[in-house]
């Protein structure tokens, strides 16, 4: 009957700590076991397909992959540091007065939930000494000091759950922030996957970065907890019987260095159980990204096979967890259920001989629980702490590539392209001293002795040099794998194997439709333009615009998609629930910060309509219900109707410089020259890389690229006026 009372008395309040400590664990294996696949993608897919979109050019091949059975789990020291460099920043940054603040509350909480379980021993003590002795009143006198001690208790337990919960989303909240706003400075994201650096990098920052503030809180509460019980509770069961102290010690040091040997290949289990479900997961978003491909080219049955395969790899990797787990659960049950016996058989003598009254036993027996648990949380979270140590490497390891890809000043031997972006002075007339001011000056793009390799050190292009001014259209022609596109994606800061300087000058927002005198082209440069750094992330802003062949579709409206890129961060087109929520502030720092740059006028609903009709898209507006309806559009448009919408973004933010890699390949002639006009007649320079011969009308300049001869010294190169090109007559018949 004591024990039974016990357990209904002690299980609110007295096992809290354990009962935390569970739900966490409980967590965790629940994750795992149901195989949920979380992450969207897979580094090796997606280098695939970047392989494919590019065919024209070499990308970079991935380092040789570790292998799942070499992979060894990180030491001690390397998880301490880990965890330490994921978990400070927070605790430090603009948010740590709020932080400080509710993790004291927390904290102090946690207190009071430790002093009540340390009253309600006290109160269970007297309480079963009232059922032994028989004494109806001072039972029910106990009784009902038990009903307000679980009136006044409760709302503690719940706040500090509450408190809890909420501190670790502000925590994550404010680092999902922070990890997204490194993930996308400098083109990280695009030297991660181009590079093979480093898997799944959106599973870290969706889930890793969620396991991580809220095991990392409760196990610190955890710690805490432990702490203060220990204090309280080691000097009620050392005045009831110092023997069974020593019991306690013996009992769980032994346990904690066996739980440590059964379950050491945990870690790596659970490290590459998450790599594994994200591989799957990203198959089948693979499937319905590329729905209509898989139907044309009936690859059904191919890609069940590769779904399947993907799958078994996670299977039998979780069936190597569930058989680690069975085991250790054999010991952990085991030296669960042997603790509830073991307290009462130490001071049962006790009882026997009349020295201790039987509530005695009871409180003996909620202090060596409390304390078991104290010293025991190895044993009893061993699988919870093997994920927890999973998803601090993960972290880790991608805070130490975010790091590496982020250091200012650092390049890889190979990566010597220098590429700067200068601002032309938007002065008018003639400076003080007589000279021409830069507002004269058309020179859009200097290219010094460029040589452009692959990562592999393969030559491409050998020492390449030309000038491009203003209305200067360059055609860049040459066979398939000649390194055209890898010489635009340098101009645009996104390839830098090679050695050798590239200079963009871009003007100021607004100042493209200066009147400029055609027979004003200076080739002097003079100290008076504004450098503004070799940071690719100035490129949109300063007036240079990529168009690639298969354009970026954005997730959200018609609208969205022409603004896009230039006013895509606009809170004019955030959702009404998003305005009305009351969000952390730090979740729009990002947005604040990057608005302040100038941006031209934002395009009124007409404009775009215009424009619309301007690329021959006008039927989209009834076809789609306006410029606000959202769809996929990457997969309800033709790829030549994405080609005329990316032509529609670029005619709104008129850059000085547009990039075109093949940009009109699915398109007509009639479409393809009726764009090309629209272009010429906003006054866009652009270069375009094209295999037609009906570009040839549209440019002045033309650069053509044969295959790099890596036994010649000899430049693979010619640049010359579209005129002097025995094409271009060809092309007008």
């Amino acid at each position: 009957m004591g024990s039974q009372a016990k357990l209904v008395v002690e299980s609110p309040f007295s096992n809290s700590i354990v009962s935390t400590l569970d739900s966490s664990c409980l967590k965790f294996s629940t994750r795992r076991s149901s195989l949920k696949f979380h992450s969207l993608t897979l580094t090796t897919p997606r280098r695939l397909s970047l392989s494919a979109a590019a065919a024209a050019t070499t990308t970079p091949p991935a380092p040789p992959p570790i292998q799942d059975e070499q992979r060894k789990p990180p030491d001690l020291q390397t998880l301490t540091r880990r965890f330490w460099k994921v978990a400070a920043p927070y605790w430090s940054s603009d948010d740590k007065v709020q932080a400080r603040l509710q993790l004291a509350a927390v904290f102090a909480l946690t207190l009071g939930t430790t002093g009540i379980s340390v009253g309600f021993s006290f109160l269970g003590r007297d309480f079963y000494n009232a059922l032994a002795n028989k004494d109806q009143e001072q039972f029910t006198k106990q009784l009902l000091y038990y009903l307000a001690g679980f009136a006044g208790g409760i709302p503690f337990f719940v706040l500090r759950d509450y408190a809890k919960e909420k501190l670790s989303l502000r925590w994550r909240s404010w680092m999902t922030g922070y990890y997204m706003e490194r993930y996308l400075k400098n083109k990280t994201f695009y030297k991660l996957q181009s590079q093979s650096t480093i898997d799944n990098p959106d599973q870290r920052i969706v889930d890793d970065l969620s396991s991580f503030t809220g095991t990392a809180l409760s196990f610190s509460l955890t710690l805490f907890n432990a702490a203060i019980d220990l204090i309280s509770f080691s000097n009620i069961l050392y005045g009831i019987y110092p023997p069974l102290f020593g019991v306690l010690l013996s009992y769980s040091l032994g346990g904690t260095a066996l739980s440590v040997f059964l379950g050491r290949g945990l870690v790596s289990l659970n490290f590459l159980q998450e790599k594994k479900e994200a591989d799957f997961r990203y198959g089948l978003v693979r499937v319905r990204e590329n729905a209509e491909s898989i139907a044309f080219y009936g690859g059904e049955e191919n890609e069940m096979q590769l779904l399947l395969s993907r799958f078994r790899s996670a299977f039998d990797n979780l069936s190597q967890l569930l058989i680690s787990s069975r085991n250790l659960e054999f010991f952990t049950n085991g030296y669960r259920y042997l603790i509830q016996i073991l307290p009462a058989a130490v001071v049962a003598p006790m009882y026997f001989s009349g020295k201790i009254e039987f509530g005695v036993i009871n409180q003996s027996a909620s202090a060596f629980n409390h304390i078991l648990g104290d010293f025991s949380l190895v044993v009893y979270s061993f699988q919870a702490l093997s994920a927890f140590s999973a998803v601090i490497d993960r972290l880790g390891e991608f805070d130490d590539v975010l790091d590496s890809s982020n250091k200012t000043g650092h390049h890889d031997s190979k990566e010597e392209i220098q590429l700067s972006f200068c601002l032309i002075s938007s002065s008018n007339g003639l400076n003080s001293n007589g000279s021409m001011p830069l507002s004269k000056c058309a020179k859009l793009l200097h290219v010094e002795h460029l040589t452009v390799q692959t990562p592999s050190e393969a030559t491409l292009i050998k020492d390449l040099s030309f000038e491009i001014f203003e209305k200067d259209h360059l055609l860049v022609t040459g066979p398939s794998g000649s390194g055209k596109t890898s010489l635009l994606r340098a101009v645009a800061g996104l390839w830098s194997f090679g050695n050798g300087a590239i200079t963009v000058y871009v003007r100021p927002r607004g100042d493209l439709d200066v009147p400029q005198s055609p027979d004003v082209i200076s080739h002097q440069e003079t100290s008076t333009n504004e450098t503004i750094g070799d940071s690719t992330g100035r490129r949109n802003s300063e007036g240079v615009i990529f168009l690639p062949q298969k354009p970026y579709m954005v997730l959200g409206s018609l609208r969205q998609q022409l603004l896009y890129p230039t006013w895509t961060e606009d809170s004019d087109y955030l959702s009404d629930d998003v305005k009305q929520s009351d969000s952390l502030p730090f979740l729009m720092r990002a947005r604040e910060a990057r608005c302040v740059n100038e941006k031209p006028k934002k395009p009124t609903s007409d404009d775009l309509i215009q424009v619309l009709n301007d690329v021959s898209l006008g039927h989209l507006l009834s076809r789609f219900d306006g410029l606000d309806s959202t769809h996929e559009w990457s997969s309800v448009l033709s790829l030549g109707e994405q080609q005329r919408l990316a032509f529609g973004r670029l005619l709104l933010s008129k850059p000085t410089l547009a990039l075109l890699d093949e940009a009109t390949s699915a398109l007509d002639e009639a479409n393809e020259d009726r764009l090309y006009q629209l272009i010429q007649a906003a006054g866009i320079t652009y270069i375009s890389i094209g295999h037609r011969r009906t570009l040839y009308k549209y440019h002045k300049k033309v650069l053509h690229v044969s295959t790099a001869d890596m036994t010649s010294t000899q430049r693979n190169w010619s640049f010359k006026n579209v005129e002097e090109d025995p094409i271009y007559d060809f092309s007008k018949q």
